[in-house]
């Protein structure tokens, strides 16, 4: 047996509307937003009395997704929304843009912070690392060469 595919990478967030609309910006497309509860989401997740709600965001070319989840039973704990990037654990989701700078712009009306300052490597690339809802770091990469 072998691995199909990588399907979504999976982000709880404070605030899905708020989510939604920063991932909007960024290109991303709502494929699907549905709640999740019952049996099947407790033996899933591995706890009881899951009442959530979840956006599935499509990447433009159709091939990444994040599934954004908000619970609302069990209520989610603090996961360290301020830690920094070399936290053991998921580090970042990183996109491809056009315009790295006006991909900036326009997430920071999202309330989007960058962490460090916008860096080229060599030729090639134009990077940065910025923080969006719910402290979720993301990598942005232009490429320059």
């Amino acid at each position: 047996m072998t691995l199909q595919r990588m399907d979504n990478v999976g982000i709880v967030v404070e605030d899905l509307d708020a989510a939604i609309a920063f991932f909007s910006e960024l290109g991303m497309e709502v494929e699907g937003r549905m709640r999740i509860e019952g049996l099947f989401a407790d033996q899933a997740v591995g706890l009881d009395g899951v009442r959530s709600e979840i956006a599935m965001m499509r990447t433009p070319d159709g091939h990444g997704k994040l599934e954004l989840a908000q619970y609302h039973a069990p209520a989610a704990i603090g996961g360290g929304a301020h830690h920094p990037p070399n936290t053991l654990g998921l580090h970042r989701v990183m996109f491809a843009v056009d315009d790295i700078d006006d991909t900036l712009t326009r997430l920071r009306s999202h309330g989007a912070e960058l962490l460090g300052q916008v860096a080229r490597y060599e030729d090639v690339y134009r990077l940065c690392y910025l923080r969006g809802p719910s402290g979720i770091i993301l990598a942005l990469a232009e490429r320059i060469g």
